[in-house]
């Protein structure tokens, strides 16, 4: 392998690792990064191709899409890339793999996946414009529906305070969930979800104020719904947002605040509800100063995007969705991501200022990005922390405490980027020895 000029340009190593679903997928990844593993390699504009010699007798078959990207491998692996096609890319970005002719089984898959984007172009076109007409009565019936959700809620919570939680620690988690499961019924799925998640605080430590803290919230939000047409525009849209209602993607890209400026792709982190993988992908323009998140939904043992590798710098225009604090938003136009060697990030006090900020517009804030530079992983009261030449300190997330972090800060302070919640920070990158390094 080598010699030629491979056709597409390739990726950098980083952008590749920042595809791992997991750390160790990165690391297996890089152990089969090397051309003995690998027999019939190729690259060409659209795809990189190869087979990877694995325990068995016949080699796994293994190519990768890059426009999406998309990933096949006749392995087992339910992870998305797996490690195959991290070790190809990862071969491919260090200039291993020379440009080629698609063979027929790479062509053949990527024919494939072009026809299946044409039926669905086709079967949209063949839809035809939408019913306004049925579409208004649909929206009627469902904001009927969730009016009647948030009266029966407001009564339910109104009763349930005034009774306190005394014995609710062994039937609460349970009355909640069927509340929850009005508001489903309801179609008030914000509702829902925040009910499910004060089920879950039952029997936790300190969780009658846990509980009371979670009910307020939802109290607050049912209140705020029934008063829609007097609140302002944006904070009218944020409560929307809320209860469950969507805004189409068309719309955003239509109407939504534009941002153009060099993004920051400071961290990412993945979840799993409801038989759903979600990503959130946070951004920090580099010119504003303004943070935005990026979802992206996929069902399990399919790929997320993946085209926002954490620790890159992206020239990219945002579309923010409508709100009283927008965060939200879709990448409109975009460049190439480039690797960002190096973050500057701000104090702890500058984090928490921003974040009071945004909770006084929008009071059902859930995460909030932070980038601190100058901080040190600590112990602290039994748990660990980030904290200041001078004292300052921000608790981390117990649960979701990496212990690559002090091992990479070795008593140095690192820039460290995160989410910021009621549970502490939750680290995704950092920077170390001039490079992103992925929690």
């Amino acid at each position: 392998m080598g010699g030629q000029v491979v056709t597409a340009v390739p990726w950098t190593a980083e952008r590749v690792a920042g595809l791992a679903p997991d750390p160790a997928s990165e690391k297996a990844g890089r152990a089969l990064a090397t051309p003995a593993k690998w027999s019939g390699a190729g690259a060409s504009e659209d795809a990189v191709w190869g087979f990877c010699q694995g325990s068995g007798k016949k080699p796994y078959q293994t190519c990768v899409e890059l426009a999406e990207p998309a990933f096949r491998c006749s392995c087992p692996s339910r992870k998305f890339p797996c490690k195959h096609a991290l070790g190809l890319l990862l071969l491919w970005a260090a200039g291993r793999v020379d440009g080629a002719e698609p063979p027929d089984w790479v062509h053949a898959w990527l024919s494939e996946r072009a026809d299946r984007a044409r039926r669905a172009e086709n079967r949209a076109e063949a839809a035809g414009p939408k019913d306004e007409e049925a579409a208004a009565r649909r929206a009627a019936d469902r904001a009927a529906r969730v009016e009647g959700g948030v009266a029966e809620l407001k009564v339910w919570l109104t009763d349930r305070i005034g009774a306190g939680f005394a014995r609710f620690e062994r039937n609460g988690g349970e009355e909640l969930r069927t509340v929850a499961a009005r508001m489903v019924d309801a179609q008030a799925s914000g509702l829902a979800g925040g009910l499910r998640r004060a089920a879950g605080i039952v029997g936790r430590r300190d969780w009658p104020e846990a509980l009371l803290a979670e009910l307020s919230q939802l109290y607050l939000l049912a209140d705020a719904a029934t008063r829609l047409e007097s609140l302002p525009p944006a904070l009218a849209d944020t409560v929307r947002t809320r209860l469950g209602f969507s805004v189409e993607t068309a719309r955003v890209l239509e109407t939504g605040e534009r941002v153009a400026d060099d993004w920051l792709i400071t961290g990412a982190a993945d979840e799993e509800n409801d038989r759903l993988l979600t990503r959130r992908t946070w951004l920090r323009g580099l010119g504003t100063g303004r943070d935005a998140l990026v979802l992206s939904f996929a069902p399990p043992g399919r790929p997320l995007d993946a085209t926002l590798p954490p620790g890159h710098r992206l020239t990219a225009e945002l579309a923010f969705y409508p709100g009283a604090a927008p965060l939200r938003a879709l990448v409109a136009e975009r460049g190439i991501p480039l690797a960002a060697p190096t973050a500057e990030g701000g104090s702890i006090a500058d984090a928490l200022a921003a974040h009071t900020q945004a909770m006084a517009a929008d009071p059902w804030l859930e995460r909030w990005p932070v980038l601190l530079s100058g901080v040190t992983p600590a112990e602290h009261a039994g748990g660990w922390c980030l904290s200041e030449k001078d004292g300052t300190a921000m608790p981390l997330v117990p649960y979701a405490f990496p212990w690559s972090l002090p091992a990479l800060s070795a008593g140095r302070p690192l820039t460290v980027a995160g989410e910021w919640s009621p549970a502490g920070l939750r680290p995704l990158t950092c920077w170390h020895e001039n490079r992103a390094v992925r929690l």
